[in-house]
């Protein structure tokens, strides 16, 4: 499946061009607008790159922490540092397992998180930001001969941005390669 984005700079511009694909034959499944009064970001499917970065964090923590737990107390083993001396040498080694524990989760909500919020997302961040700008998006999705035909169309309408996408988890059927 084939995906077109215009990035029309407004409501009127947007009626016009879905307008025009539908009276050129576009079936209306294929064709959709997004922004105000239309669909959302997230009814449309723009995945939310906070959602990729919290599963990254999660991830990244389950063996980050306990790692974090035993280098921490690898680490008070080897120094022989006393932190608390009332607490003895076991209990040293905990309280430097807990630090250790605690630096593995800060790295894994700055690293996993970053990482997540700066990969996850793709292009959906850049669109999400320009539908919040008061922006519309006409969207076309079909074979590329639809797809060809719309962008021919819709470069008729001036439209600040346009891009065309390939969904990358099909898989080449006959006559696709």
């Amino acid at each position: 499946m084939n995906y077109l984005i215009a990035v029309l700079p407004d409501r009127m511009t947007a009626e016009a061009a879905y307008t025009e694909l539908e009276t050129e034959g576009f079936p209306a499944d294929s064709v959709s607008i997004l922004g105000k009064g239309y669909k959302t970001a997230d009814e449309y499917g723009f995945i939310d790159p906070s959602k990729p970065a919290r599963k990254q964090m999660r991830l990244m923590s389950f063996w980050l922490v306990p790692f974090g737990f035993v280098a921490g107390v690898a680490f008070n083993l080897s120094t022989q540092y006393q932190l608390i001396p009332a607490l003895g040498a076991v209990g040293n080694q905990i309280i430097g397992g807990l630090l250790g524990a605690i630096g593995g989760a800060m790295g894994s909500f700055f690293v996993g998180g970053g990482v997540g919020l700066s990969v996850g997302g793709g292009d959906a961040l850049p669109y999400r930001n320009r539908l919040k700008q008061g922006k519309y998006l006409v969207v076309v999705k079909g074979a590329p001969n639809l797809t060809n035909k719309a962008t021919r169309l819709l470069k008729s309408f001036n439209p600040e941005f346009l891009q065309g996408y390939v969904d990358p988890t099909e898989k080449p059927g006959w006559g696709q390669l």
